[in-house]
């Protein structure tokens, strides 16, 4: 297949890409406007809103993954509109463009997160479930929303709408892997706040099975069918790495430096199922936290 993929220089991106390859699939990049691009390289300019349709002929399958790392810095009026623009606006525009070509790819594989379904406690989240509310949350919805005109022309568009990714390479992991390797990892807040995750391996199946097959359709979450709270998660981490885990970050402190971010990404509670997934027959290959920190760790370290 001739696939189009954008976000490649992130963590998924660049390990897709890979993966792909792997596969024998012929892999073209969506990237900034720049001088010398590679022969597989097309480029688009966000910020003018200009990308030309015709690079996009012949395609069969496009998996969009671009947008600003929501995690990086304390999140200022300008940090959020990045976030939403990056996601919202670049969407629309590519699928506007994949909309108007005369042979349009069969699916687009388009991100989203499981911020869409906000704080929500202890309950079970899955795909039918409502939004939530906060920044998130009403980005997600947006962002989602923008694939509308791929849809209409009738191409077969997934939201993956994806869990904290586990991976040494990058994402949580490589941020707290150093306090908890040196014994000072530990909880934030009470620790009985949700966590929603997924080894890269199995989300890299996850988005090849979505591509692949015609059964999937609409919102997907693409996360472990084992949701863990963060204390659970902090103690599979301290016992994976045989370190003390009797560290806790109160609630006040992660608010105190991170600001908003703390409350949507650290102290929100999200326990998400992939019903969509399981009813498909799909079978991960690492479902619970202490073999896929096993997995990764022992392996990488």
């Amino acid at each position: 297949m001739k696939i189009l993929v954008s976000g490649t220089s992130g963590l998924v991106g660049s390990a897709l890409c890979n993966f792909l390859k792997i596969n024998g699939h012929e892999i073209f990049k969506l990237v900034r406007t720049r001088a010398n691009l590679l022969p597989n390289e097309i480029a688009w300019n966000l910020d003018r809103g200009v990308i030309n349709p015709e690079l996009l002929e012949g395609l069969d399958a496009v998996i969009h993954l671009a947008g600003e790392n929501i995690a990086s810095g304390r999140w200022s009026d300008a940090k959020k509109k990045r976030i939403r623009d990056s996601r919202v606006k670049g969407t629309l525009l590519l699928s506007q463009a994949l909309a108007s070509l005369k042979r349009s790819p069969h699916v687009l594989i388009a991100a989203s997160a499981v911020g869409y379904y906000g704080n929500c406690g202890e309950e079970m989240l899955m795909e039918k479930n409502s939004k939530g509310t906060g920044f998130l949350a009403d980005v997600c919805a947006e962002w989602e929303t923008s694939t509308r005109p791929a849809i209409e022309r009738g191409i077969r568009v997934v939201n993956l709408r994806f869990g904290a990714i586990l991976s040494l390479q990058g994402g949580i992991l490589k941020k707290i892997i150093t306090p908890f390797k040196f014994g000072v990892g530990g909880q934030i807040g009470a620790g009985n706040q949700y966590m929603s995750w997924i080894a890269l391996d199995d989300l890299l199946n996850v988005i090849n099975e979505t591509m692949q097959n015609k059964y999937f359709e609409g919102p997907v979450n693409a996360v472990s069918p084992n949701p863990v709270t963060n204390y659970e998660f902090t103690k599979a981490m301290g016992a994976v790495l045989h370190r003390p885990t009797f560290m806790t970050v109160p609630a006040k402190m992660a608010r105190f430096v991170f600001g908003e971010m703390a409350d949507e990404l650290m102290l929100s509670s999200q326990r998400v199922l992939p019903e969509v997934l399981l009813k498909s027959g799909f079978k991960f290959s690492y479902p619970n936290i202490k073999e896929a920190l096993e997995f990764l760790l022992n392996k990488n370290i």
